[in-house]
């Protein structure tokens, strides 16, 4: 059983040595903040600009699942299908932008970190550009088009399907963006970790919940009533978790502090 105030005592410690670290004024957070915020601004704009001359390229990438079962997007306002090409250039150039947006975010957050702890900077970039990719290819490539084949031919076969731009598009980046980003988990572990909100300990300990809220995220997004289809959207999800935990062994304080005590 976990000491309460062994506990107190080493949270303590941990805040007293981040507080050893370079300080900033609040102007000087808020300054930088500023400039990492204009400046990731910038990438996107750049980005959204490389994408939008691809819009036609981007659109086929989204249409192509509606291809298979033969239908065509319908719009009922003039303005839908520029908006449409407006979005997917967004979504696009933020891709392409990403790994220089994410320095931008390292850059604001390295003053908070010891030198040891700097080199993760290339970890950081490349793992969470990869999971993101990771979880909306698998959006895209599994999950959409069995949504769509489940939800249009299956329960839809009956009637004409009649599907809007601004419906679709809805539909579409919510699988996409929902899985891209769930798939971060290892990466918010991560930083919790590294600054000592959570231990692999506390993580392991409350398994069961995560299993429980893993399972409650694929049952929204599984299209199937079928446990298996769902069980087959919860196994990478809870394999993420399990990876997050070894992610916190990895960087957690305490683990840093007995290495160092060895030495």
């Amino acid at each position: 059983m976990v000491d309460p105030a062994d506990a107190i005592g080493k949270a303590r410690q941990a805040v007293s040595e981040r507080a050893e670290l370079p300080g900033m004024s609040l102007m000087e957070h808020l300054e930088e903040l500023r400039k990492r915020i204009v400046h990731a601004a910038i990438y996107l704009a750049l980005g959204f600009v490389v994408a939008y001359i691809y819009h036609e390229r981007l659109y086929g990438l989204v249409q192509k699942p509606l291809d298979q079962l033969g239908i065509k997007l319908n719009y009922t306002h003039p303005m839908d299908s520029l908006n449409l090409y407006l979005q997917v250039s967004l979504i696009g150039g933020a891709i392409l932008a990403s790994p220089f947006i994410l320095y931008q975010v390292w850059l604001f957050i390295a003053p908070g970190l010891y030198q040891n702890e700097k080199r993760f900077v290339v970890p950081f970039m490349a793992a969470t550009v990869g999971l993101f990719l990771t979880g909306a290819s698998f959006g895209y490539f599994f999950v959409l088009p069995g949504a769509l084949k489940i939800l249009i031919l299956g329960f839809g076969k009956r009637f004409n399907p009649i599907i809007t731009i601004e419906e679709y598009t809805g539909f579409f980046l919510s699988i996409i963006l929902g899985l891209g980003i769930s798939f971060e988990m290892p990466i918010l572990i991560f930083f919790l970790a590294l600054f000592g909100i959570v231990s692999p300990r506390f993580l392991w300990k409350n398994i069961r919940y995560a299993i429980l809220a893993v399972f409650l995220v694929a049952a929204v997004i599984c299209p199937s009533p079928d446990p298996w289809a769902m069980c087959m959207y919860a196994v990478p999800m809870l394999s993420l978790y399990l990876i997050g935990i070894g992610v916190a062994w990895w960087v957690h304080p305490s683990r840093r502090r007995a290495k160092e005590a060895k030495a």
